[in-house]
Parts: C-alpha cells; sequence; structure tokens
C-alpha cells in the first residue's frame, strides 16, 4: 500500500514538470500507460528543444557571418575615404599650384577681363536701349555673352568687342532705312520702314516714333511736333540722295517723350475742374462786357466830339442835351441854368458807368474762386493721401493741379479785367469830365451875358 501511494506521488510530479497537455482521446486506462505517456511526452519535448537550440546555434553563426562582413566592408570603406581624402588633397594642391601658375602666366589679362566685362556690361545697356538693336541683333548677343563671361577673352572676343564698338560710332552719324514693327493708334502694329536718324531719332511715314526697349518695338508719338517741325520729315525720307533739313532730338528721345507728357492748353483747362470753368466764363463775360462798354463809351465820346465842333443840335449825345436847355433857360436865372446843367450830367454819369462795376467784380472774384479751386484740390490731395499714402505721387497729381491750375486761371483772368476795368473807368471819367467842363462854360457864358446885359442898361 505504502509503495503504491509512493508511485503516484511520482506520477503526480513527473506530471507537473513535463505540463504536457493530454487529450481526452489519449487518457491513459492505467499507471502503466500513463508512467509511458509521460515518458513520451518528455522525449518529446527533449527533441523539440535540441532543435531550437541547433536553430538558435546556425542563427548565431550566420549573424557572426553577417558582423564579419559588416566590419569588413567598414574597413574597406575607410580606406577608400582615406584614398579620396589624399586625392582630394592632392588635387586641392595642384589646383592651388595650377591657380599660381596661371595668375602669373596671364599677367594683366586678369585685370583687362574685369574691365571689359565691366564695359561690356555698361555697353549692353546702352545698345538695349538704342534703335540700333533692331538692326543689329547679333551684337546684343555678342555685348550679352562677354558681360556674363567667367573665362578670359580669347583674340576674337576682343576683336569683335572693338569692332561692335567702331561700328556704334559709324551708325551714330549715319542715316539708315530698315523694315520694323511700328505699333500706332489705338494698339495697332504693323510692318513698316522705318528711317534711324544716327543715335537721335526714328521716323516714318512723315512722324516721329520712339523705341521701346521692353518690347523691341517702334511707337507712333499719339502727340507730334508742330507742323513747321513736322513738314521736313516726309521730305526726308523720300530724298534722293542730296541734303534735306530735318529736325531732330539731341537727347535721343527725351524731349519728344516729354512732348508726349505735357498737356496742351484744352487739358490745362480741364485740370482746373469745375471751379475752372466757372472762372474761364466769368473771364469771357467781362472781356465781352468791357468791349461793349468800351465800344459804346466810345461812340457817346465820338457824338459829344461832333457836338463840340457844331453850333447846331445834334441829339443823342449829353452836350446836345445841354446846349438845348442852355438855349432854353436863357432869360432864367444864373442858378436855374446850373441845376439844369447839373441834373443833366447827373443823369448821364450813370450811363457812363453802367456795367464797369461788373468788370470790377469779376477781376476781384476771379482770384478768390482761384483759390476756392485751390482748397478743393488741396483737399482731395489729402483725402488721397490718407486712403493710400505717399507711396505713388500719381493719385496726388489730379488734386495738385486742380489746386495749381485753378490759381494760374483766376490770376489769368483777374490781370487782364483790372487793366480793362481802368482802361474803361478812365474813358468814362474823361466823358464826364467834359460835360463838367462844358457845364461849366454854359454857366460862365451865361453870367458874362448876365454883366454885359446889366452893364448896357
Amino acid at each position: 500500500m505504502k509503495g503504491i501511494k509512493l508511485a503516484i506521488a511520482s506520477l503526480i510530479a513527473g506530471a507537473t514538470l513535463v505540463t504536457l497537455p493530454v487529450t481526452a482521446a489519449e487518457k491513459p486506462v492505467d499507471l502503466n500507460a500513463l508512467l509511458s505517456q509521460v515518458k513520451a511526452a518528455s522525449a518529446s519535448e527533449s527533441q523539440i528543444n535540441k532543435e531550437r537550440e541547433a536553430r538558435f546555434l546556425a542563427d548565431k553563426n550566420e549573424q557572426g557571418a553577417l558582423l564579419a562582413k559588416a566590419k569588413a566592408e567598414l574597413a574597406a570603406e575607410t580606406a577608400r575615404g582615406e584614398q579620396l581624402k589624399a586625392t582630394f588633397d592632392a588635387n586641392d594642391k595642384q589646383l592651388t599650384e595650377l591657380t599660381e601658375t596661371l595668375r602669373q602666366r596671364s599677367g594683366n589679362m586678369g585685370e583687362m577681363f574685369g574691365v571689359l566685362r565691366q564695359f561690356a556690361g555698361e555697353f549692353k545697356g546702352i545698345f538695349n536701349a538704342s534703335a540700333r538693336r533692331v538692326e543689329h541683333p547679333e551684337q546684343s548677343a555678342l555685348l550679352t555673352r562677354l558681360a556674363e563671361s567667367k573665362e578670359l577673352p580669347s583674340s576674337d572676343d576682343l576683336t569683335a568687342f572693338w569692332t561692335t564698338t567702331l561700328s556704334r560710332m559709324v551708325d551714330g552719324g549715319k542715316v539708315s532705312q530698315l523694315p520694323a514693327t511700328v505699333v500706332y493708334g489705338e494698339g495697332n502694329q504693323a510692318e513698316k520702314t522705318v528711317t534711324q536718324i544716327g543715335e537721335f531719332n526714328t521716323v516714318s511715314e512723315g512722324k516721329y516714333l520712339t523705341f521701346v526697349p521692353e518690347t523691341g518695338k517702334f511707337e507712333q508719338l499719339p502727340r507730334q511736333p508742330d507742323k513747321a517741325v513736322l513738314e521736313p520729315v516726309a521730305d526726308f525720307e523720300q530724298g534722293d540722295g542730296s541734303i534735306k533739313p530735318v529736325f531732330i532730338d539731341p537727347s535721343r528721345g527725351v524731349i519728344l517723350s516729354l512732348l508726349v507728357q505735357s498737356p496742351t492748353l484744352k487739358e490745362r483747362i480741364d485740370q482746373g475742374g469745375e471751379v475752372g470753368y466757372v472762372i474761364m466764363v466769368l473771364g469771357v463775360l467781362g472781356t465781352l462786357l468791357a468791349l461793349f462798354c468800351g465800344a459804346r463809351l466810345s461812340l457817346i465820346g465820338g457824338s459829344m466830339r461832333k457836338q463840340l465842333k457844331s453850333e447846331q443840335v445834334i441829339k443823342g449825345n449829353p452836350i446836345g442835351e445841354m446846349l438845348v436847355a442852355y438855349q432854353e433857360h436863357r432869360g432864367d436865372n444864373i442858378e436855374d441854368l446850373e441845376s439844369k446843367l447839373d441834373e443833366i450830367i447827373l443823369r448821364n454819369v450813370p450811363k457812363f458807368e453802367k456795367g464797369i462795376s461788373i468788370i470790377k467784380l469779376i477781376a476781384s472774384v476771379a482770384p478768390l474762386l482761384g483759390l476756392l479751386g485751390t482748397v478743393v484740390g488741396m483737399i482731395a490731395t489729402f483725402q488721397a493721401i490718407t486712403l493710400f499714402g505717399t507711396g505713388d505721387p500719381k493719385l496726388m497729381a489730379g488734386g495738385i493741379s486742380e489746386a495749381l491750375v485753378t490759381t494760374m486761371q483766376g490770376l489769368v483772368v483777374a490781370v487782364p479785367m483790372l487793366f480793362l476795368y481802368t482802361i474803361v473807368q478812365t474813358q468814362s471819367r474823361r466823358l464826364i469830365q467834359v460835360l463838367e467842363e462844358q457845364s461849366a462854360g454854359f454857366v460862365a457864358r451865361y453870367q458874362e451875358r448876365l454883366h454885359a446885359a446889366k452893364a448896357a442898361a
């Protein structure tokens, strides 16, 4: 009994150490079978562990081989790096030696190369802005290559550059014709024959052109010079080899470009805005009124001068009225005659001065309206500055133009109005003075007759 218990305990311990699953189908029928099964499982587990150990050892050997291979490659690359470093150092030393040799052998060629690049770059800018670029495009390519070159120029390059500069000097005094694209009107363009007058101007079909470097095309000036300047152009283009006079722009198109930008008289007036129009209308009305008053006073003065030369009464003039009053009041006392003559003078003075005060008013109001336009223009300018700042002057140009133009218009109207007012006022006062002189003469003659009558009595 004791032996059986010991056997059972051994089996339980063995099963605990092995920990192998036993299925219900493999359930032993007795203790011997159970023991056999445990021994078989232990043997299988041992075989599995041996296989795993064998695989682990194989993997370990393989990893060792890879490690050895990696170390060998690292050593090879390290050796290659050292070799490349040595090669680099040798090349660097050789490059330094060669550079020094080049410097010694080139001598002043290096300085000449720098000067050539500088002059080629400057000459390229001048040439590209010239109309001659259309005639010689190959020269533009040469200058670009020389200006951007990083190698010493060859003798052929130096010769080509020298030839190009000489040709530019020759073309500066030559007149030539060539086909080119001309832009005219509202963006229209066509192929036309243009005539280049040295480096100064380009003309076509009797019109002056300007060259646009950005597009490489010619543009017809929207506003051409005066007729006296423009007329010789057509004869010059159709010249038969003889000498033909023509006007040129010594500034190479700058003066012609300024001509386009300079406003005409109408544009100047339009810059004044509504205030400017009012000032100009007042100026026209004041001028017409002054002419009318001057003509009226001239007619009155002419009739008065005729009356002074005649003993007969001429109707329609103040002196004739005074003569009639003198003849009608011969029997009255002198005070009545003086009153009648004064009444005639007072009645005619408003006729002489009619409209003159309006001329003076216009002369006084015109500068004030100009000042009003100035204030309005400056307000617009400050509003533009408030909204857009001072970065773009074109935004303020309208307000500044209105401010300055209206002031000019006010002065242009006021100054002639003052002269016209002075002339008409002087003419009116002269006529009034003549009436007063004639009135005093009539009174004096009447008084002399009274004294003569008393003396005779």
